[in-house]
């Protein structure tokens, strides 16, 4: 199987520090022994306890490994369904569970294969069928019904030109006038100001069949507004089938005539794994938690998104199986995320009062190599921005590591809003401090940026988010070496005491000293919300 070949492979390579930006970095960072790579097969086989062997231990070749495997399983998966991707309830989720816990247990972990519910959704057809016939792009709506409906499309107040800003389907009157008392009539309506689940009670309420909500087609504002949506309907189940789709399939079906065919197969039950590695400390009531989820969506292998984050975290934890860190360390690649945070919330959510006591702190990893990135931090002290969401006491500790490191090795960074949008959900919502790195999504980097960080303004911080080309080769490797090198520092400063965060007393990590000065401070660059983030992950349509 490709779990003991990659593991083969990966034990007797060496391990080398290339001469590359991040070596560069962590030479000034370190001793200057710490820039000469440990020989063959030390790494895997020392104990890794002191920041200057963990991070000439930890190399962008090591992590890379790991992405290579995730894009082989992809191209290898022949699910009747999703070939090509890891997506949850597929063949190539499944196969990346065994690759991800069997390198964890031949490190020595205990591993949990955690059971986890998944809704694993069919895919759906939107075709147009008048007056000019088309098959338009589309997304299933988390609490979308299931069926197939035919008939006229009846557009709710949607705004085609300038900034197409708009109220569509926010309020029941935008259906006055509208003739939806057809056997089959679809509601169109238009991503922008309230709720897609408003908008889908709305458009039934009035008497639609089916509802299909496109894009905004804005392309002033800070994320992409032109692609397919992926909406959420928040609380509400839809009776009938509830799509989204792009601003030019919007512009098609408002056209005046224009009949179209949906078809939402009923999706089916399955069961998925989250993948929970624990390495038990002097402390077994102090736990360092960190995750990174592990599913793909449909399209394709998700390399970025979110290999990225799990592969950093997979090579961070088979280098310290043999760290011996007195708080006990927690690793766990999560299912479901792109379903709606469904592996993390339903972990969590299955813990006692007492287990979920015994959790210092939890650092979520989601997107960490984004090819056209920025280096963000969860704004946990909300110096940037204002949290939608009660912030835990001591997260505000973690931020301040992350932007201490930076400032340690010489790079600029930004926040990114504190929002729960991610697998910390379920963490902050239970009270237990959390943070994360994030590299950007479909927000656009601005010229600002681009004068900062590289890349390309104008462009999506990631290009091929939630695409098919989210391939191998959809990773900047420079901001990928430099996170990863940051969450196995993070993990081995908090696996030695976490008194900053909730109190509890540590030790000092052996080795050389490694102070870290004063965060820098954010660079500020994000003149709107969400400092990069313009997830699909809530109910929010503007």
């Amino acid at each position: 199987m490709s779990e003991r070949r990659t593991a083969s492979a990966r034990r007797t390579a060496a391990r080398t520090i290339a001469l590359s930006s991040s070596g560069v970095l962590l030479a000034l960072a370190l001793p200057t022994t710490a820039a000469t790579a440990a020989p063959g097969k030390a790494c895997d086989n020392r104990s890794n306890n002191t920041y200057e062997k963990l991070l000439q231990c930890v190399t962008l070749d090591g992590v890379r490994e790991h992405l290579v495997e995730f894009q082989r399983i992809a191209d290898e998966s022949t699910d009747p369904v999703y070939p090509g991707s890891r997506a949850a309830g597929t063949e190539g989720y499944a196969e990346s569970v065994e690759y991800v816990a069997g390198l964890l247990r031949k490190a020595g972990y205990t591993v949990e294969l955690d059971p986890v519910p998944v809704t694993f959704f069919y895919p759906s057809q939107l075709d147009q069928l008048t007056p000019t016939p088309a098959e338009h792009p589309n997304a299933i709506a988390t609490g979308s019904g299931s069926g197939t409906v035919q008939g006229q499309v009846v557009p709710v107040d949607v705004d085609l030109v300038g900034d197409r800003a708009n109220s569509s389907a926010c309020e029941a009157s935008d259906f006055a006038g509208l003739d939806l008392s057809g056997p089959a009539d679809i509601a169109l309506v238009q991503r922008g100001t309230c709720s897609f689940e408003i908008k889908a009670r709305n458009a039934e309420a009035a008497g639609a069949e089916a509802v299909v909500v496109f894009n905004q087609g804005d392309t002033t504002g800070p994320g992409d507004r032109q692609g397919v949506v992926n909406p959420t309907l928040g609380g509400y189940q839809a009776v009938g089938p509830v799509l989204g789709t792009s601003f030019a399939a919007g512009e098609a079906l408002a056209r005046a005539g224009s009949t179209a065919r949906i078809e939402v197969i009923a999706p089916q039950e399955r069961t998925d794994f989250n993948v929970i590695a624990e390495l038990p400390g002097e402390n077994r009531d102090n736990v360092v938690m960190a995750g990174a989820h592990l599913d793909s969506v449909t399209v394709g292998p998700g390399i970025n998104d979110n290999g990225t984050g799990s592969a950093a975290l997979l090579e961070t934890a088979l280098l310290m199986a043999k760290s011996k860190a007195p708080n006990t360390l927690r690793f766990a690649w999560w299912a479901a995320e792109e379903e709606g945070l469904v592996g993390s919330t339903d972990y969590v959510e299955g813990l006692s009062a007492a287990e979920r006591d015994r959790i210092a702190l939890y650092m979520n990893y989601d997107m960490v190599g984004s090819p056209n990135y920025f280096l963000g931090v969860y704004d946990a002290d909300q110096s940037t921005f204002p949290a939608p969401v009660v912030v835990p006491p001591g997260s505000e500790a973690i931020e301040d590591v992350y932007e201490a490191y930076y400032t340690k090795v010489g790079r600029p960074y930004d926040d990114s809003e504190f929002s729960g949008r991610s697998d910390y959900q379920a963490f902050i919502e239970n009270g237990i401090p959390s943070g994360g790195l994030f590299t950007g999504a479909e927000v656009r980097k601005t010229p600002q940026q681009e004068a900062i960080w590289g890349g390309t303004a104008g462009e999506q911080f990631d290009p091929c988010y939630h695409e098919a080309c989210d391939t191998i080769d959809n990773y900047d490797p420079e901001a990928l070496e430099v996170n990863s090198d940051l969450i196995a520092y993070a993990m081995l400063h908090f696996g030695y005491s976490t008194q900053a965060v909730n109190g509890v007393p540590g030790k000092k990590v052996p080795g050389p000293a490694f102070t870290l000065p004063a965060p820098a401070g954010p660079k500020g660059t994000f003149a709107g919300g969400g400092g990069g983030l313009d997830h699909d992950h809530d109910a929010i349509a503007g």
